[in-house]
């Protein structure tokens, strides 16, 4: 058992199914209390009863005052892990601005407004923990998906401003930058996907594993996918070659289409 979490109120976010359900089903196996979110209402209680948590639908931008509520008045540990991904079937071109908008506002905004809605009491307390599913494409990047790669650069920018601004006021942040996880999701991602992500492929399970890995060390980043560090080192440092390699993988995806 990790003591951090245990007994903790913890909100997981877009955990119907796939990495958040994981994630709820660890904390809960933890000991904390979990209120499990989802816009599909259906999928949000079957996981809540499955794990003995409560299930609180809706958008994920909206439900942190009922499930604080649902906790008691307190959250411990607050995932916002619901996100949206759109792959590019015109192999490059931009997508419209709709899905640009709900890109920003479920990949970026969610998490802004609930760490505006939780910070003022997790700094009167002096502790807090925002786990952020980032995805390594906020690390790097991912071809034929624009609006999820640049939003997800976001997400982490955000996680790592809140972890620079608040971590000696006791609030812990963890951003989660897995590649490849087997969800509906990623079989979403359609022929990109299976290009650049489902070789290295690993289970939602994997996902949480590293994440508590991370909480016992006190880890800012987690790397489910270790090798991320790797590529992550080489765009710093190297950009032009990283960048032609990316190149490459792109027109490769182009010429099987």
């Amino acid at each position: 058992m990790v003591e951090a979490v245990q007994d903790a109120g913890v909100v997981v976010t877009g955990a119907g199914g796939g990495i958040g359900a994981a994630l709820a089903r660890r904390f809960a196996a933890e000991g904390a209390r979990v209120v499990v979110n989802d816009l599909d209402a259906a999928k949000a209680k079957a996981v809540a009863g499955e794990i003995g948590g409560i299930a609180v639908p809706g958008d994920a931008s909206a439900i942190t005052r009922d499930a604080r509520d649902a906790l008691g008045g307190t959250v411990d540990v607050y995932c916002a892990n619901a996100g949206v991904a759109f792959e590019d079937a015109s192999a490059g071109e931009p997508l419209d601005e709709k899905s640009w908008a709900l890109s920003w506002d479920v990949n970026v905004m969610a998490h802004v407004r609930a760490a505006h809605a939780l910070l003022p009491d997790w700094l009167e307390r002096g502790r807090g923990r925002f786990v952020s599913t980032v995805s390594a494409a906020g690390l790097l990047t991912m071809i034929g998906a624009p609006s999820y790669s640049v939003t997800k650069h976001g997400a982490l920018a955000f996680a790592e401003w809140l972890s620079l601004t608040y971590h000696h006021r006791g609030v812990k942040v963890h951003a989660i930058c897995p590649q490849g996880v087997r969800t509906d999701m990623l079989a979403a991602t359609g022929s990109a996907g299976d290009l650049v992500l489902q070789p290295n492929a690993i289970e939602p399970e994997a996902v949480a594993d590293a994440l508590f890995r991370g909480i016992e060390e006190d880890r800012f980043l987690i790397l489910p996918h270790p090798e991320v560090a790797e590529y992550y080192q080489a765009r710093a440092t190297t950009p032009d070659r990283w960048l032609a390699g990316m190149n490459h993988i792109q027109q490769k995806w182009e010429a099987a289409r």
